[in-house]
């Protein structure tokens, strides 16, 4: 017999809020050393995406279109969030949906102000690790420096946005990469999760929007390639360190990471968390399903 109630494998909006707003009492009541470690490794995954796509769009940019380039980076930069929702993992940016449980009450302020701080810390640890552990690897050196090169661009273009634009690609960043997460609560598969995070983060990646988190590993990558690589490295690309300029430690944390995760909170918990809680959630609650109208 037909089942009517669910005309598709897959939750319903409303229902979906439902189990956001669990899924965030869930994660804002973890114990701190858990949180922690599941931050170090969310930063560790999302450096694997990171790494994944600046290997891959590396080389001669003038031999491919450029939005092609920026598609290919953001497929393969999808791995990063397919691992953390996979694998298991807390995220700052996805975990800025927490607010849809603060807003009903279910968590404190404390609560959600504890997650977010110790989930960021845990993600930067995690994330310049591994930019770390790339380059003592000599991972940049591939491609006869390309790899190298292309991480040395990608990171001094970031450090040299304004504040206004890292803020506003940082809000739209965001609005995607939670579109992404609030599509995984409709999932009931492996499969149908990967194909709710792909899109959406592949889009941000072409667009050139701006997440905290990977530029946790774009930029401490960038910073380290600039400061140690050997003269062999800028011999292969043609180039010196001195023509990245824009690529500091001062731009890095203040010209760059400070507009983009307070852009990051407004796009994720301000227009994807509260817009969604608004319209499922607060009182009246809006039913799952149609109810019958008694006209009596």
């Amino acid at each position: 017999m037909q089942n009517t109630t669910h005309p598709i494998d897959a939750l319903l909006p409303p229902e979906m809020a439902v189990k956001a707003e669990a899924v965030g009492v869930k994660k804002a009541t973890l114990g701190w050393r858990n949180m922690f470690l599941l931050a170090v490794l969310a930063g560790g995954f999302i450096a694997f995406g990171a790494v994944f796509s600046t290997t891959v769009t590396a080389g001669d940019a003038q031999k491919t279109a450029f939005g092609v380039t920026r598609l290919l980076g953001g497929l393969v930069f999808s791995l990063g969030l397919v691992l953390v929702v996979i694998g298991g993992a807390e995220l700052f940016t996805g975990n800025n949906m927490i607010v849809m449980a603060w807003a009903s009450r279910k968590i404190t302020n404390r609560q959600l102000l504890r997650n977010w701080w110790i989930v960021y810390l845990g993600n930067f640890v995690g994330s310049v690790l591994a930019a770390a552990t790339m380059f003592v690897a000599g991972q940049y050196m591939l491609g006869k420096g390309a790899v190298g090169l292309n991480a040395l661009l990608i990171a001094d273009q970031k450090c040299g946005l304004d504040f206004v634009s890292a803020l506003t690609r940082g809000i739209l960043c965001n609005v995607l990469v939670c579109l992404a997460i609030w599509l995984c609560y409709s999932a009931r598969s492996v499969t149908d999760k990967i194909l709710s995070i792909v899109l959406p983060i592949a889009a941000f990646v072409a667009a050139g929007f701006e997440h905290s988190v990977a530029n946790m590993y774009f930029i401490p990558v960038g910073l380290l390639i600039k400061a140690g690589a050997p003269a062999h490295f800028w011999t292969l690309i043609g180039g010196a360190a001195e023509n990245y300029s824009h690529l500091t430690v001062k731009n890095f944390l203040i010209g760059n990471l400070l507009p983009v995760t307070i852009g990051n909170i407004i796009g994720g918990a301000l227009l994807v968390g509260m817009v969604y809680w608004f319209i499922y959630i607060r009182k009246p609650r809006v039913p799952l399903f149609d109810q019958p109208h008694d006209d009596n």
